[in-house]
């Protein structure tokens, strides 16, 4: 039998990488025994297109992992967490605090182009051979300067903004959280959204969802913060779909659910 050498499967938000590779493993045991490695890394929160590389297609890898990308996001204004997207501790809470629909486009057009970003401090990138996500939860990361990379926005545009209850967020946080395998500080995290749910159940909040091209490397959930800061009303990545990946699209996808 003739196997995939690239396979594109529909990563869900709450899984890792490793467990979308088990699960297609899994359902399709042909594979079983085949070395297979993933192009481009999801968060666990992030979901989407996610290519798995089969057997000799592994050698090729950081060619894959050099595709540009294509986003949708949505991000509510108004509110902070130290990841950035809903597995995080939440930092700060401004609700009612919108900004006009041509101050959101009129910012967003200071993120097209190359442009350095910084790594968010939760993420596995490492400095003096510890990761940042280590240096975080030591609360250590003033002893070090978080490096960066260059990566390149090619557009971003607005698909819709809406304003959304305290409680709608909770449930869509929570919801994700709770499926996460694995120790990525649930308990400190679901605690800090349970405050936010006893303080902020009414409070409205506006989130905006994009559509975002950009390279390969390009951390959504450090732009939605970036975003968040340049409003100054703070924002973080409620949802992170990644849409396609150079050729591989979301209708091209394998559902391994």
């Amino acid at each position: 039998m003739i196997k995939n050498p690239v396979i594109p499967v529909w990563k869900p938000a709450g899984w890792t990488p490793l467990k979308s590779i088990r699960e297609f493993q899994k359902k399709n045991p042909e594979y079983k025994d085949e070395k297979i490695s993933y192009a481009g890394r999801l968060d666990p929160m992030a979901e989407g297109v996610l290519l798995l590389l089969v057997g000799d297609e592994n050698k090729k890898r950081k060619e894959y992992e050099k595709l540009s990308k294509e986003y949708e996001s949505g991000i509510v204004l108004g509110i902070t967490t130290d990841s950035f997207d809903a597995l995080g501790i939440i930092n700060d809470v401004k609700p009612d605090n919108y900004p006009l629909k041509k101050e959101i486009s009129n910012c967003l057009r200071n993120f097209i182009g190359k442009q350095k970003q910084l790594y968010p401090p939760y993420s596995s990138k490492t400095v003096s051979g510890k990761s940042l996500f280590w240096w975080a939860r030591e609360d250590k990361l003033s002893e070090i300067k978080i490096p960066e990379k260059q990566i390149e926005i090619y557009s971003i545009n607005i698909l819709s903004t809406k304003s959304i209850n305290g409680d709608t967020i909770y449930k869509e946080a929570v919801g994700k959280i709770r499926k996460i395998e694995g120790e990525f500080r649930q308990k400190e995290i679901l605690k800090s959204w349970d405050k936010f749910m006893f303080e902020n159940q009414k409070n409205k909040f506006l989130k905006i969802k994009l559509n975002i091209s950009c390279s390969s490397g390009t951390y959504v959930r450090r732009l939605a913060s970036d975003i968040g800061a340049h409003l100054n009303c703070g924002g973080f990545a409620l949802s992170i779909i990644r849409s396609s990946v150079g050729k591989y699209s979301a209708n091209a996808t394998i559902n391994i659910e």
